[in-house]
């Protein structure tokens, strides 16, 4: 199991209205893709702080994961709502099966 985490750090000029609609507009889009469980997504409490916004989700593998991130709801997810707001992001991909050799997931 893949735990897949993006951290956005947003242009100063989003409001706190369009930010809630990226929120919305992330449950929207990326529930549409099957092969997404467990989708989360917010907004920093500190409003100050560098990664105001984040989604994560969990996926069965590597190979999932791919075809998540090449899926036409995915692309235009990020190219639409994501990418006109963000400054910079910062994506993690954890491993959650312990004692798995992660290069065959």
């Amino acid at each position: 199991m893949i735990h897949h985490c993006v951290l956005v750090e947003l242009k100063k000029d989003v409001l706190p209205d369009e930010l809630e609609n990226l929120i919305l507009e992330t449950r929207i889009n990326l529930l549409k893709i099957p092969e997404i469980q467990n989708l989360r997504t917010g907004k920093n409490l500190n409003i100050i702080a560098q990664w105001r916004y984040f989604f994560a989700f969990d996926c069965e593998s590597r190979a999932k994961l791919e075809m998540i991130r090449s899926h036409p709801v995915y692309v235009k997810f990020e190219q639409v709502h994501l990418a006109p707001h963000t400054v910079e992001s910062l994506t993690l991909d954890y491993e959650m099966d312990l004692g798995r050799d992660v290069r065959y997931s």
